[in-house]
């Protein structure tokens, strides 16, 4: 679509492997209802640990044990879980009466579980480059303010996967005309100034940007500001880049050249 000037993507379970895989398996070795980890994490709203620590206001260590806290809290918990199950429509199962959650265990799955390329959104960030005619943006809530500034034990950046170039490598950010990290600019998804901030440092406005996200409410707050969505479901990279090259009308999807099936993710 020629009004599009920028693809907007983002990195944990977009351009990388989703941290939900890292959660879902931490569930299933404990014993803890499915999804139900991601409900505690939402249903702190604002003032989570993990939303704190994306927006660069908790470092690394003391975030551990705040997370450990909000994760192992089931009197909100059930309350947060037995509601997804009635908007979902679905049979509440038995609810945890006390759970001891590992915050560091989970947080460090979650990190080497996403340290890894998706190879279809690669090759499309890839091949819209080559195009030349539109602006590649990442959008992501990230933790690289807290990792630059707060000394991390090498033992501990070895343990995330971050021992080479800290959260997000170089490999990572140069893929991108624009790197709006959550931990940067001290807001995050889905609050909308986030994507505002976004849109200004760019000169854009909403409607000529396309925005990939894995996560409903993050969409549907790109949506409220007049952004067109694609939605990432694990497993969905490839569909989702099929959609994107309907609407940028450029081949994001075939099979890779020789040239790019010799370069390294």
């Amino acid at each position: 679509m020629a009004h599009l000037k920028a693809v907007v993507f983002d990195i944990g379970g977009v351009v990388m492997r989703s941290p939900f895989i890292a959660i879902a398996a931490y569930e299933e070795r404990s014993g803890i209802p499915p999804n139900y980890l991601n409900c505690s994490i939402v249903g702190r709203g604002s003032n989570g640990a993990w939303q704190k620590f994306e927006r660069g206001e908790l470092p690394l260590l003391p975030f551990y044990d705040a997370f450990s806290r909000d994760l192992s809290d089931t009197v909100n918990g059930n309350i947060w879980y037995t509601a997804y199950c009635k908007r979902r429509g679905i049979e509440c199962p038995e609810l945890p009466k006390q759970l001891k959650v590992d915050g560091r265990e989970l947080f460090g799955a979650m990190m080497r579980e996403s340290g890894i390329f998706d190879p279809h959104i690669l090759r499309a960030i890839r091949r819209i480059r080559a195009g030349g005619k539109h602006k590649i943006i990442a959008l992501t809530n990230n933790f690289a303010r807290t990792s630059t500034e707060n000394p991390i034990p090498q033992s501990e950046l070895t343990f995330l996967g971050w021992d080479r170039e800290g959260a997000t490598p170089s490999t990572l950010r140069q893929l991108f005309d624009d790197f709006c990290d959550s931990s940067e600019l001290g807001s995050r998804k889905p609050e909308p100034r986030f994507y505002q901030l976004m849109l200004d440092r760019n000169g854009l406005r909403p409607e000529e940007t396309v925005f990939l996200d894995d996560i409903g409410i993050n969409l549907k707050a790109a949506q409220e500001l007049g952004m067109e969505t694609i939605h990432v479901p694990i497993g969905g990279t490839l569909a989702a880049a099929q959609k994107l090259e309907v609407k940028l009308g450029i081949d994001l999807t075939r099979h890779p050249t020789a040239g790019e099936a010799m370069a390294k993710l």
